[in-house]
């Protein structure tokens, strides 16, 4: 038998097939282009989350736009901010920031609180205006921001300069567009802080006769009639303002004060209460629009307080600062004003504890003290001390005299009276005369325990002061 060794008998012979070879080549340089092209970026790998459509600054305008034609002034800031980031280079988006900004202080209770936002907007203007400087709306918004800056200023230089950099804002405004009739509202509104009354009324009107469409132009209208002592004409004003811009409520937070301001006037008691009850209304159509808008805002409660205290009716103004305090439990202005109005109503010993958590702060549990007791809607809230300034003088006054009149031999509060008689005495506020009067009367208290006498008189409980005029 011939067996050729070349030939397999018994399995088949290995073959390369050209066509295969081919596909693993095609499919090779696939893979390695599919590779490439995910690495840059070409072909996105499978499974990513669908792409979020890019909102433009205009969307987020208009949303701010609605936000603030509802009232809700915090979330048209957010949506102003929202577009700036979008579009940083806008300058009416800056400017229109600036202007809800500055409105929103008429929301903030505590005076640090209104001057960090009021910086904020200056800010803002500033940023429009550097953005496009002759934007005549950019420039009246910064005079806007930087007048009210001037108005929560103490020192008097300072609130000097704030003034008349906003007064030179608003002509570069007018120069610029001299039908820019909300320039023109904010330019009236500098001018009565400068106590410049004849020729704010003068640009007023025009302002008004030009467009009586504007919220603006009717509410610095009413700033104007105030200024005046033209109140009942100023309530007019702010209800136009108010039905241009129904959900605006420091409108109807100033309305309010207004009539608080006629009852404290008339010497009718009919009247009197009429005009009382009146101002109760328009701050309870406040509360009700931040119920439904959902803005815990204590500052129509505070409002209704007040109205209240003027009335002589102390429990129900107690109650009212306490549902404020729900609202903003570590805001010690408010235990500032619920230890006033526990010192009106002779409740002395919680006025000191309200009043100490206002001067000197306090802690979880003793701001529950300081506010009666805290109840099922309450929380603990450790409270910052207030420092000594215009709108906390009166707070300072009250807690001294109550401490030194509360002073015995077993309970010596008078150290802690006479630390506080001595901040007020090394400030300016004790050129007032009333003041001046009650430290003197909290040394002759204090003196008696200083000597250590067993015959010291008791103390009076109400401590001599004079309320200052109230203010709507």
């Amino acid at each position: 038998m011939n067996i050729n060794y070349r030939r397999s008998i018994f399995r088949r012979r290995d073959e390369t097939s050209v066509y295969r070879m081919f596909f693993f080549v095609v499919v090779i340089l696939a893979g390695i282009w599919l590779i490439r092209s995910v690495q840059q970026g070409d072909i996105k790998p499978l499974f990513l989350p669908t792409a979020t459509p890019t909102r433009f600054a205009a969307s987020f305008t208009l949303e701010g736009d609605a936000h603030f034609t509802a009232g809700k002034l915090e979330a048209a800031i957010d949506a102003y901010n929202d577009a700036a980031a979008v579009d940083p280079n806008n300058a009416e988006v800056w400017a229109q920031l600036s202007r809800v900004q500055t409105y929103s202080t008429a929301l903030i209770v505590q005076r640090e609180d209104i001057l960090t936002r009021l910086d904020e907007s200056i800010l803002s203007a500033e940023k429009a205006v550097e953005l496009n400087p002759d934007s005549s709306y950019a420039h009246a918004v910064h005079a806007f921001a930087l007048n009210w800056k001037a108005s929560y200023t103490s020192e008097d230089r300072e609130r000097q300069s704030l003034l008349q950099k906003s007064e030179q804002e608003a002509v570069r405004a007018i120069q610029l567009d001299n039908t820019n009739v909300l320039a023109q509202a904010f330019y009236a509104e500098v001018l009565v802080d400068q106590q410049k009354w004849t020729q704010a009324q003068q640009v007023i009107e025009q302002a008004v006769a030009a467009d009586p469409s504007l919220m603006d132009v009717h509410r610095v209208n009413a700033y104007v009639l105030e200024s005046l002592g033209e109140y009942a004409l100023a309530i007019e004003s702010y209800d136009r303002a108010i039905a241009i811009s129904p959900n605006m409520t420091f409108l109807y937070l100033r309305a309010g004060a207004g009539y608080r301001r006629l009852a404290f006037e008339s010497p009718n008691e009919d009247v009197q209460r009429q005009l009382f009850e009146k101002s109760l209304e328009y701050f309870a159509q406040t509360a009700r629009i931040n119920q439904q808008l959902g803005v815990n805002d204590p500052a129509p409660y505070i409002s209704i307080a007040r109205t209240y205290s003027q009335m002589g009716e102390f429990f129900i103004a107690i109650r009212n600062i306490q549902r404020a305090i729900e609202f903003e439990p570590a805001n010690p202005v408010l235990y500032g004003e619920l230890g006033v109005l526990y010192h009106k109503n002779r409740n002395y010993e919680t006025g000191i504890l309200a009043l100490g958590c206002a001067i000197n702060g306090c802690t979880g549990p003793e701001s529950c003290d300081g506010r009666g007791g805290c109840g099922s809607n309450d929380v603990e809230a450790e409270v910052e001390g207030l420092p000594l300034d215009a709108s906390t003088v009166y707070y300072f006054d009250v807690f001294a005299s109550e401490l030194a009149a509360l002073s015995t031999p077993k309970q010596n509060k008078c150290p802690q009276a006479l630390e506080v008689a001595a901040i007020i005495e090394a400030s300016e506020y004790i050129q007032d005369p009333n003041i001046a009067t009650d430290m003197a009367v909290v040394r002759a208290i204090c003196s008696f325990d200083t000597t250590g006498s067993e015959s010291a008189p008791t103390a009076t409980p109400e401590p001599a002061m004079t309320d200052p005029t109230p203010t709507p």
